[in-house]
Protein backbone atom coordinates (compact mmCIF):
# COMPACT_ATOMS: atom_id res chain seq x y z
CA UNK A 1 0.00 0.00 0.00
CA UNK A 2 1.41 3.65 -0.75
CA UNK A 3 1.62 6.41 1.57
CA UNK A 4 -1.05 8.78 1.95
CA UNK A 5 -1.23 12.29 1.09
CA UNK A 6 -3.33 15.12 1.33
CA UNK A 7 -5.22 15.68 -2.36
CA UNK A 8 -3.36 19.15 -2.31
CA UNK A 9 -0.40 18.10 -3.10
CA UNK A 10 -0.93 15.64 -5.85
CA UNK A 11 0.81 16.03 -9.02
CA UNK A 12 -1.38 17.24 -12.14
CA UNK A 13 -2.79 14.65 -14.19
CA UNK A 14 -2.36 11.84 -11.40
CA UNK A 15 -5.16 9.41 -10.27
CA UNK A 16 -5.66 8.42 -6.65
CA UNK A 17 -8.25 7.00 -4.25
CA UNK A 18 -9.45 8.80 -1.86
CA UNK A 19 -8.79 7.53 1.72
CA UNK A 20 -10.43 9.88 4.32
CA UNK A 21 -11.59 13.02 5.30
CA UNK A 22 -12.47 15.02 8.57
CA UNK A 23 -16.11 13.70 9.71
CA UNK A 24 -17.49 16.85 10.25
CA UNK A 25 -18.27 20.30 8.75
CA UNK A 26 -20.80 21.39 5.91
CA UNK A 27 -18.00 21.36 3.02
CA UNK A 28 -17.38 17.69 3.87
CA UNK A 29 -20.76 16.67 4.31
CA UNK A 30 -21.50 18.26 0.94
CA UNK A 31 -18.76 16.42 -0.82
CA UNK A 32 -19.79 13.05 0.43
CA UNK A 33 -23.21 14.46 -1.03
CA UNK A 34 -21.75 14.84 -4.34
CA UNK A 35 -20.60 11.25 -4.26
CA UNK A 36 -17.15 11.75 -2.96
CA UNK A 37 -16.34 9.20 -0.48
CA UNK A 38 -13.44 6.95 1.26
CA UNK A 39 -12.66 4.22 -1.71
CA UNK A 40 -13.72 7.00 -4.33
CA UNK A 41 -11.11 7.21 -7.92
CA UNK A 42 -10.41 10.64 -8.58
CA UNK A 43 -7.73 12.25 -10.98
CA UNK A 44 -6.41 16.02 -9.97
CA UNK A 45 -7.47 17.98 -13.55
CA UNK A 46 -5.48 21.42 -13.12
CA UNK A 47 -5.27 24.20 -10.78
CA UNK A 48 -5.52 27.57 -11.06
CA UNK A 49 -2.83 30.07 -12.00
CA UNK A 50 -2.38 31.18 -8.72
CA UNK A 51 -3.05 27.50 -6.63
CA UNK A 52 -6.36 27.59 -5.66
CA UNK A 53 -8.97 26.46 -6.59
CA UNK A 54 -7.71 22.75 -7.88
CA UNK A 55 -10.35 20.85 -10.20
CA UNK A 56 -10.75 17.02 -9.61
CA UNK A 57 -12.72 14.60 -12.01
CA UNK A 58 -14.48 12.52 -9.50
CA UNK A 59 -17.62 10.26 -11.04
CA UNK A 60 -17.66 11.48 -14.31
CA UNK A 61 -18.06 14.95 -13.61
CA UNK A 62 -15.24 17.96 -12.23
CA UNK A 63 -15.40 19.64 -9.02
CA UNK A 64 -13.31 22.21 -7.81
CA UNK A 65 -11.89 22.34 -4.29
CA UNK A 66 -10.61 25.00 -2.13
CA UNK A 67 -6.65 24.31 -1.91
CA UNK A 68 -8.16 24.87 2.39
CA UNK A 69 -10.11 21.90 1.80
CA UNK A 70 -7.98 19.63 -0.28
CA UNK A 71 -5.24 19.83 2.62
CA UNK A 72 -7.28 17.97 4.70
CA UNK A 73 -8.46 15.05 2.17
CA UNK A 74 -6.44 12.63 2.35
CA UNK A 75 -5.64 10.16 -1.05
CA UNK A 76 -3.77 7.25 -2.03
CA UNK A 77 -2.23 8.16 -5.11
CA UNK A 78 -2.75 5.20 -7.66
CA UNK A 79 0.76 3.30 -9.14
CA UNK A 80 1.28 3.95 -12.85
CA UNK A 81 0.64 1.38 -14.82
Amino acid sequence: MSQTIALSQLDLGRQATLRSYPPAGAAFLRLREMGLLPGTRLTLVRTAPLGDPLEIEVRGYRLSLRRADADSILVEPVSPA
